[in-house]
Formats: C-alpha cells, structure tokens, sequence
C-alpha cells in the first residue's frame, strides 16, 4: 500500500526542503516554502529492464534551416528569428497590463487569417472577455479557435485530437493545475508539470507552443527556474505602463539571435510596429537643453539611436542621490569615479538623475561615452551639439575603447540627418577604420579628457550642481597644482 510523506517546496526556485523554514537555502527568499504530498511504494522499485541503446553520428552534415510560420507581425518575427518554429515551444513574460495577451492575440489572428489553424486557450479570461478585447482590436472575423479552460487533462485531450493545428497560446501557464497533483495552481510543482505535458504535446504533434508567464516584483518570470530551461525560446515585453512604447526583447533563442528586439507603440487599436525606433525615441527632443546628448547604439542587428538625460541638483543630505533609469546603476558610479579621478570634476555636492529616454533599456557599455558627455553638459550647463552622436566604452583610466559595428551606427545617425559623430580613436595596428559617410564629420578621441575640455571650459561660475565658482580643467593622471 502506498504511503504518503509530505516535502517544503521552494515556489520561487524550485529547492526542495524536508521541513518548513521561514528563509529558503536555495535563493535566500522568505516565506516562499509550500507543502506538498509525495506518494510513495511500499518497497523499491522493481529492477529497470535494460535500455535500447542510442545512436551516435558525425558532427559533419547537412542540416536544412527549420520551416517557419510567419505571425504576420514583422517585429515579432525579427525577435523569433524569423517567425515560429514548428514544434517549439515560447515562453513570453512581462509586468501585468504590458500588452502580451494583447500582441499574442493580435499574431494569432493574423496567422489564422492568413489560414493557419491557430487555437487560443485562456486560463485567466472568459470567452466572452477575449471576444471584447477582439473586436476593440478590429479582430472579430479572425477564424482561430478560442477556449478558456485551466484543467490540464481536458486541454491536453482537446489537442491530442487536433491534426493540423500550426500555434496553440495558452495564457497563461500559471492558472493551469493538474488533478494528479495536490498542490495549488501556480505553485512550482503545477508550473513544471503543466508546462512539462504541454512541450510534450507540441513536439509530439508539430505545432508551435506559447506560454505567457508571470513574473515577480523583481521582474523575473514566476515559477521554477526549470520552466526557462525547458522552452526554446524566452521572450519578455518591456516597458512603463505610462509610456507608449514597449519593447520585446529575446533573452534566449535556440532558433535565432539572443539579442534582437521589437519595438511596438500602443495604441487604441492595439500594439502597432515602430519600424524607425530611432525617430520615434528622438521626435520629442530639444537640442538645446544642457544634459543631454543621442547615443548611437546597437540592439542586435538593428541600430538605434535615443538620447541620455542627465540632471544635477545641490544634495541635501551628506550622502547624494544617484538615481539611474534605463541603464546600469553601478557603472554610472564607475563614469562618476572615472570623471572625477581622471577628468578634475566633481560630483560629490551633487544628486545625480540619468534617463534613457522612450522607455529603452540600454545595456551595452558603448553608452559610456554618451553619458559622460550629457553628465558633463549637465556640470558645466553647456548643451552638447545638436547635430553630435556619442558611442564608445571608457575604462578605468579613462581612455575610450573601440566597439563594435561602428559603421552600422554611422549610417543610421546620417540616415536621421546628424552631421557630427563623437566615436573612439583608433590605436591598434592595420585597424580598420569605419567606411566614410557623406556629410557625416567623424571626431575621433582616445580619452575621456579630450571630450571633457570643450564642454567644461566653457562652464559659467556659479551654473550646475557640481560648479564651485570656477571651470573645471580637465586632467590625465592627477589634479594640477595650484597657482
């Protein structure tokens, strides 16, 4: 006779604990242990009969590139690598109201439309509820199936009968629960099971799977660990609720590029393709404003320019304020330190805010050299040049490294009409230096000072936070002593 134990389960990674405790060993997380029932045999298992064995083949092959199901949205299909893969499985995940039930729904009708058979399983929406969002979509004539169901066992019934179904979406896969199992909906155990049968399914019978997930306060997908690992892809919408745009982003993708992105504007009628992000994130700025400066940068294959915000203010406290949106807070403290040590400037007295502008989340160190140049327009309250664009990575001892696809950057600022580019000195032998652009003027520097003087000598006493009564000279190594 089967006799049960019972087991803590870690609901936020997954670890497996012999009795309850407030604080998890696995994550560190508090109060995230759940008790599950474990059934187990009255005696060991039974001896396994022997496998079948594997076969084992060359590396060297021919290998045809997998077919693809075009959603009919051409920045969703950038991000896929070119559309859906037969038999795979995506994962999408995003903060609550960013819009994934809403660009999922709007590919599967496209995709229906254009006479694939597309079925959408709802676990979180009556029918009635995705049939209103439908027709504020302008949706209703889309011939894809629609359902709202959570049981595990019924959904799997209904796809094991379907023959020629091309993209199943389930939204989502935390409301799914399994009978066989004891523990709630949403828990580790349910994730991992529900998702676990339906990859099963979709390898099984050839259609693409997609999986909205949660995610938690900090941004990661709620569930297991495992469910990440499990998928083909992993796709997470970003962007501020209070902001038009909205940006899906690839962070794993076995049948495409990792470092893609789609850029979408939402509107009344649902998310629209920006297919210029770089005019868009740039149409509201004013060259004349100290603190700021464009980036040339690069998400994937496509070049993208925003600008960097940067404002100083007198700290009130002993202790000033560094507030960072859209990039990295611990490399601004890194330029700052640079600035200071290398350059003569001072931000000590001041409480610094940077903005990447349009909701953009820039993660490339080739942002250095943007943001250096709008902190020190912000010091000296000098705006930078209207018609510039920043890219390059700085060092500790402040030089400016060279990055990559530089000519692809120059292209896109000339494209949008700049006329100057402020980019990193060539110093290696036999470098290749970047294809000339007609009308586009290149200012090449090799450090942080040589972009640091033309800006902060013209600095007016008693203008910007960090101003103590005089410019601020720039230096190499050490500070000048004084006269």
């Amino acid at each position: 006779m089967a006799r049960e134990r019972t087991r803590f389960v870690c609901q936020s990674c997954g670890a497996v604990h012999p009795k309850w405790q407030g604080r998890c060993d696995g994550c560190g997380e508090w109060n995230t242990l759940a008790e599950e029932a474990v059934r187990q045999g009255p005696g060991p298992a039974a001896k396994a009969p022997p496998g079948k064995g594997i076969t084992i083949v060359s590396l060297r092959g021919e290998t045809a590139p997998p077919p693809r199901h075009r959603s009919g949205i051409a920045e969703l299909d950038r991000v896929l690598g070119g559309g859906f893969v037969p038999a795979s499985a995506v994962l999408v995940g995003g903060d609550p109201g960013i819009g994934k039930s809403t660009i999922l729904l709007q590919a599967a009708a496209r995709m229906a439309a254009g006479g694939a058979r597309v079925l959408y399983i709802s676990g979180e929406e009556a029918v009635d509820q995705v049939r209103l969002r439908a027709a504020r979509l302008g949706l209703s004539d889309s011939p894809m199936g629609l359902a709202s169901a959570a049981a595990l066992r019924d959904i799997a019934a209904t796809l094991e009968a379907e023959r020629d179904a091309a993209l199943v979406v389930i939204d989502s896969i935390q409301t799914l629960w399994l009978d066989a199992l004891d523990s709630a909906p949403g828990t580790v155990a349910q994730v991992r099971a529900c998702a676990s049968e339906l990859i099963r399914l979709a390898k099984g019978r050839g259609f693409a799977l997609v999986l909205v997930g949660h995610v938690t306060k900090e941004g990661t997908l709620a569930g297991p660990r495992v469910l990440e690992h499990m998928v083909d892809a992993t796709l997470y919408f970003e962007g501020d609720r209070g902001h038009q745009f909205r940006i899906l982003r690839a962070v794993k993708n076995r049948f495409g590029a990792t470092d893609e992105i789609g850029v979408f504007e939402m509107t009344e009628g649902g998310l629209v393709e920006v297919p210029n992000p770089s005019a868009l994130f740039l149409a509201e700025r004013r060259g004349n404003i100290s603190g700021s400066a464009v980036f040339a940068g690069l998400e994937g294959t496509r070049p993208v320019l925003v600008e960097v915000q940067a404002l100083l203010a007198p700290s009130s406290g002993g202790s000033p304020r560094r507030q960072v949106v859209g990039w990295d807070g611990g490399r601004l403290n890194m330029l700052l330190a640079v600035l200071e040590a290398r350059c003569g400037l001072t931000f000590a007295q001041a409480d610094v805010y940077l903005n990447i502008a349009g909701g953009l989340r820039v993660n490339e160190p080739a942002a250095d050299l943007a943001v250096a140049a709008a902190l020190v327009s912000a010091m000296a309250d000098q705006p930078t040049a209207a018609d510039a664009v920043y890219f390059g990575e700085v060092g500790l001892s402040g030089e400016v490294r060279q990055v990559a696809q530089a000519e692809q950057r120059l292209r896109e600022a000339q494209k949008l009409g700049f006329g100057r580019a402020v980019l990193p000195r060539r110093v290696a032998r036999g470098s290749k230096p970047p294809a000339p652009v007609e009308g586009l003027a290149l200012q090449e520097i090799g450090h942080l000072a040589d972009l640091v003087a033309p800006i902060a000598m013209g600095q007016r006493p008693g203008k910007g936070a960090g101003a103590r009564g005089e410019a601020a000279a720039p230096r190499r190594d050490k500070p000048e002593a004084p006269a």
